[in-house]
């Protein structure tokens, strides 16, 4: 047994935070497999599975950027992240599905098609990603705007700032 008190712990040894991805992988996987069983292929393109990775990935950076902004990643901040962006999303996105049905569009000779999938949404993703993480740094950025038109008096914080002002 350690004498160290469990928060200076790292992250992968805390049950607590353990579970927390566990619990939000579970939620993820299943609403991604929801997804997969309403949404057919479009043609041979694997269209829900490259949906629900470009959502992902927006999804993520714009979560990232949001707590990024709001302080350093300890606390409320750790798991939410921990639990949204490595659990729910990490269940919800499948890159190991996008290999497998590349790898089935290959076999199949459709070329084109498994170059347009597995680029794409690699590309797509990446701009998804990048889109989240403007998008919540231009809101941020008009915060201070609000505040001084009168819409709010105080200084930014939310639940996931542990109390302490943005």
């Amino acid at each position: 047994m350690s004498s160290r008190p469990a928060t200076s712990r790292p992250a992968h040894l805390q049950w607590r935070l353990l579970g927390l991805v566990a619990l939000g992988g579970v939620i993820g996987a299943g609403v991604r497999e929801a997804l997969t069983l309403v949404i057919p292929h479009l043609g041979v393109f694997p269209i829900a599975v490259f949906g629900i990775n470009v959502t992902g990935a927006f999804i993520l950076g714009a979560l990232l950027e949001a707590l990024a902004q709001r302080g350093p990643d300890e606390g409320r901040r750790r798991a939410v992240r921990l639990f949204v962006g490595t659990g729910v999303l990490g269940g919800y996105t499948t890159y190991s599905t996008l290999a497998v049905d590349t790898a089935q569009l290959l076999r199949a000779d459709d070329w084109l098609w498994a170059a347009v999938y597995a680029l794409g949404t690699v590309i797509v993703g990446a701009a998804a990603s990048i889109a989240g993480i403007l998008l919540v740094a231009r809101s941020a950025g008009r915060a201070p705007e609000r505040a001084a038109a009168g819409a709010h008096a105080g200084p930014e914080t939310s639940a996931l700032d542990d109390g302490e002002a943005a």
